[in-house]
């Protein structure tokens, strides 16, 4: 398939009608596709068309009655995909637990080289930096996990308490 002269002059007739590139493209036919009318536009140079006038008639929206001046300003915007969004409401009921600091001294806190099974392993600072430690303190007899009482409390959050943080937030 090549573009003739006549072809193209075709095209920019058509073009210029405001016909679409896969109108076109059945007009012409014999192996022209939409995307071969519509590259053959843009290295003519046509490709920037006027839109034609929608008609006042398909444009007319129905009328709404709206609210008076003084009261639009009241109202809360309400478009599109927003329409649906929920605002968010500051839960005072529920307090964030205190934290409290815990003061590991240097002594107990080791190295993976000294680390044992009895110790937490709560990890303490930069692992890229020679001061990274682990916090070392003795679990209790209870302690069935990796960390000790204070480092439990804060890796294990029961569920019902990580439930009402996310509400809140």
């Amino acid at each position: 398939m090549s573009w003739t002269d006549e072809r193209v002059e075709l095209l920019r007739k058509l073009w210029l009608e405001g016909l679409s590139a896969s109108q076109i493209a059945r007009e012409l036919a014999n192996g022209i596709s939409r995307n071969a009318v519509i590259g053959k536009v843009h290295r003519l140079g046509m490709s920037g068309r006027v839109k034609t006038a929608v008609p006042a008639i398909a444009r007319a929206r129905p009328k709404v009655a709206r609210p008076a001046a003084h009261q639009r300003s009241s109202m809360p915007l309400v478009r599109g995909n927003t329409a649906l969004a929920m605002r968010p409401q500051p839960n005072t009921a529920i307090q964030p637990a205190p934290q409290e600091d815990v003061v590991i001294p240097m002594s107990e806190m080791v190295t993976i080289m000294d680390l044992k099974e009895s110790m937490c392993r709560w990890p303490m600072g930069d692992p890229a930096t020679g001061e990274f430690r682990f916090c070392g303190a003795k679990k209790g007899a209870s302690q069935s996990g990796p960390y000790c009482s204070y480092h439990s409390r804060i890796a294990y959050q029961p569920v019902q308490d990580r439930r009402r943080r996310v509400q809140s937030a």
